[in-house]
């Protein structure tokens, strides 16, 4: 733990890369056996510190130390408004409304062909209908949901 905590200069660090040691000689020892593990195990350690602070070296060129504050609150979140969560949820309700009112082969079919990702040959020997006709289903949901979208966005 010393020669990590000397190459390393971080207890957290140090802990950590020692842990992740013992793991590889834990490893390295049920795949063949190891004459000198104490060795081994330290040579493990330091060659993973050298590692360790190679990489943050990089890192350090290329990344700041510290962000400031103000910078780090202009980035923007990527989880969406509370106002589009409730557009999504309306157009979901929607969605599921006019999904209810189409005939129940359609329903299957368009089931089958977006969220099983079956072939309109699939579904059609499946149901026993013509392949045209698994396209046409489709089409009508597809018309459908496209038609109620619009009516509200009309609104």
């Amino acid at each position: 733990m010393s020669t990590l905590m000397k190459i390393v200069r971080d207890p957290a660090t140090a802990e950590d890369l020692a842990h992740d040691a013992y793991i590889r000689v834990c490893r390295a020892v049920e795949v063949s056996p190891i004459d000198q593990v104490e060795a081994f195990l330290h040579q493990t350690a330091r060659n993973l510190a050298l590692d360790h602070e190679r990489r943050r070296r990089v890192r350090a060129r290329f990344e700041p130390e510290s962000v400031a504050q103000d910078a780090i609150e202009q980035v923007p979140s990527d989880s969406p408004s509370v106002e589009a969560v409730v557009i999504e949820r309306e157009r979901l309700r929607l969605f599921e409304q006019v999904f209810e009112t189409l005939p129940e082969r359609a329903r299957r079919v368009w089931v089958l062909a977006h969220l099983e990702g079956w072939s309109y040959a699939q579904i059609a020997a499946h149901l026993g209908i013509a392949r045209n006709t698994a396209y046409n289903d489709v089409k009508l949901v597809m018309m459908r949901c496209h038609d109620a979208l619009m009516s509200l966005d009309r609104d």
